[in-house]
């Protein structure tokens, strides 16, 4: 069987577009893979409950994000990541503006995400800032 990979950019905001490029594989998270590649990526629960691992999804298979209609992003997440469990931490209107628990999502296709602490805050208010 061959082991299915897929290439998983990652891009810090906050550090004048720094990127990497990592091969998550299917059946381990980008959480993981990062670790795995030596990369520091927040967390905290690693259950999904938490979000401090939240990341943004910003392209899939090279289609970049375009609004819809109702001012959401049309970038497939759903087809992009599978859950090994129920991302908690996010809201439905969380992950359909393209939001993704790093820490128990794994890809179904190549892409390219905003990683860091900036990204969760996009979420929620940091008290301690």
């Amino acid at each position: 069987m061959v082991r299915q990979h897929h290439d998983v950019t990652l891009e810090w905001p906050d550090a004048d577009r720094e990127t990497r490029t990592i091969a998550v594989s299917e059946d381990e998270t980008v959480l993981e893979a990062a670790k795995r590649a030596d990369i520091a990526l927040p967390f905290g629960c690693r259950t999904g409950a938490c979000g401090t691992c939240t990341g943004r999804l910003l392209e899939v298979d090279g289609a970049e994000p375009a609004a819809g209609d109702d001012g959401r992003s049309t970038v497939g997440i759903d087809g992009a990541f599978s859950y090994r469990r129920s991302p908690r931490a996010l809201k439905d209107r969380h992950r359909d503006a393209g939001y993704v628990l790093l820490c128990i999502a794994s890809p179904r296709a190549d892409c390219r995400i905003a990683v860091g602490a900036s990204v969760h805050t996009e979420l929620v208010d940091n008290p301690w800032k």
